[in-house]
């Protein structure tokens, strides 16, 4: 026990105290308490690091409860980012995606299910291309998509994730064409301000909002990953907000 309050008073000493308020041998005795005191109790740090972590998921946590009461009236301000279904729909389901991400693939199925199931349902597309580098020339060549023929974006964005081939500037200026665009208009497109601010503010709100892995879902209150019952889970929580205003009654 003398040890620990020996320790423990060095402790609070070096805290309280501004590093001039010790000479040079002082310091040495305080760090010699304060080490010797670590090596006989290392079980000490490991609780300073659950402390620590635990600290910063709770910021974590509060940050993105935060972000989460305003990223819809924040994303209807842009207006920089593509929609599927009802744009003026009365629920709106964000997804971060990645041309690259596999499971993005698997889900374009259940976003279509939902959109026919639900035509009062606004879908907002939030471009996120952390797969692999050249998801971000795929991702350019989308949002130019999204910004200069929003009428053929759909058809574009269907055909570029149900492709086998890895999502590149190349292969995304390739299914432009396909639906009917000039791919060097597109390609003019990709590099400017306005590509740049869409994919700004979508990794700008996947920080706030703490999306690490794509896909995934935002819904009123919540943030979901993808799951094997991405419809049943997401309709539900559709269902949800309309009859109490949050994710889950």
């Amino acid at each position: 026990m003398r040890s620990f309050g020996l320790a423990l008073a060095a402790t609070l000493a070096l805290a309280a105290l501004p590093a001039a308020a010790f000479d040079a041998g002082q310091k040495d005795e305080i760090g010699a308490i304060v080490r010797d005191y670590l090596l006989q109790h290392p079980e000490v740090l490991l609780d300073a690091q659950r402390e620590l972590q635990r600290r910063q998921e709770a910021k974590l946590e509060e940050q993105r409860k935060g972000a989460l009461r305003d990223y819809v009236a924040k994303i209807d301000a842009s207006k920089l980012h593509a929609v599927l279904g009802d744009p003026k729909g009365d629920v709106t389901l964000v997804e971060f995606f990645d041309y690259n991400c596999g499971y993005c693939r698997r889900a374009i199925r259940d976003i279509d299910a939902l959109l026919a199931a639900d035509p009062k349902l606004r879908i907002v597309l939030m471009e996120l291309p952390v797969i692999r580098q050249e998801s971000l020339g795929a991702a350019q060549v989308s949002v130019a998509v999204s910004r200069t023929a929003p009428e053929k974006f759909r058809a574009f964005h269907e055909k570029l994730l149900s492709g086998q081939s890895l999502a590149t500037k190349k292969t995304a200026l390739a299914a432009a064409k396909e639906v009917g665009l000039d791919p060097a208009k597109i390609e003019a497109a990709m590099n400017g301000a306005e590509v740049r601010a869409t994919l700004l503010e979508s990794k700008e709100l996947a920080d706030e909002l703490g999306v690490e892995a794509t896909p995934t879902f935002v819904i009123g209150d919540a943030v979901v990953p993808n799951t094997t019952s991405v419809v049943d889970d997401l309709q539900g929580r559709i269902a949800a907000l309309r009859t109490c205003g949050k994710s889950v009654c």
